[in-house]
């Protein structure tokens, strides 16, 4: 066997043991982080909290590349947090994301069926992973992930639920549902609940977790809601 082959096999060997490094550390990770999240549900049982939604451990994928990110076209997704996700127009036949448009914003715990995980690099910024899904008959796609130092930072299981959030919740009253569905802050309703029915918040700054006043924008219909002790106590239209 010649220099340059045994060479070019040493190569492809040590490759080879790279990746398998790599997958062995994410499968470690993942376990890992499933150890941490039974320890946190034991610790509030131990603690005996009385609010159960300490108790929801919800599942995460974890991706760290692309192949990682297409679980998401596997099972529907339920959007974390509304208002907060710009979407763009999504041209399959060209796989050219309109980066110049904005298409909108995700809505609260809005269901979405992904149908592909691409990647497209906007005329100024870094290059991005962005899940295509469509919505009333039209393509688009939201990013979810930002390519830094050849490196890729994939925020989705902070975006998404991969499970249904009535399920996960299904210890919530049916009236809390029902103002979650009319998109409503209600008395008495949590800071989850509260961003399950209008969306992401904005703290007023110095707040505390006793007491607070959040905005919300609302999707142009902001609304300011003040807190104690982690329940509503005032709804109030913003400006």
């Amino acid at each position: 066997m010649s220099p340059e082959a045994k060479q070019r096999i040493q190569l492809a060997l040590a490759f080879a043991i790279v990746v398998a490094g790599l997958r062995a550390g994410y499968i470690l990770y993942q376990r890992h982080e499933e150890y941490l999240a039974l320890e946190k549900q034991k610790q509030a049982k131990n603690a005996g909290y009385a609010n159960a939604d300490y108790y929801v451990s919800p599942k995460k994928l974890y991706p760290y590349d692309l192949k990682s990110a297409k679980q998401l076209t596997q099972q529907p997704v339920w959007v974390k947090e509304g208002y907060r996700y710009t979407y763009y127009p999504y041209d399959p036949s060209t796989r050219r994301v309109d980066f110049e448009r904005d298409a909108g914003l995700l809505l609260p715990i809005e269901k979405l069926q992904i149908k592909d995980v691409v990647t497209a690099t906007p005329a100024k910024g870094s290059k991005q992973m962005l899940a295509v899904f469509q919505k009333e008959g039209k393509d688009y796609a939201v990013p979810i992930g930002v390519e830094s130092d050849e490196q890729w930072k994939i925020y989705s299981d902070e975006m998404f639920y991969i499970q249904d959030p009535h399920e996960l919740y299904k210890h919530w009253a049916p009236e809390i549902w029902q103002a979650v569905e009319k998109h409503e802050v209600k008395p008495g309703m949590n800071e989850l609940q509260a961003d399950f029915a209008v969306g992401m918040g904005m703290p007023d700054a110095g707040a505390s977790s006793d007491e607070k006043t959040v905005h919300y924008p609302n999707g142009g219909k902001p609304l300011v809601v003040t807190y104690e002790g982690g329940k509503a106590v005032d709804v109030k239209q913003g400006e």
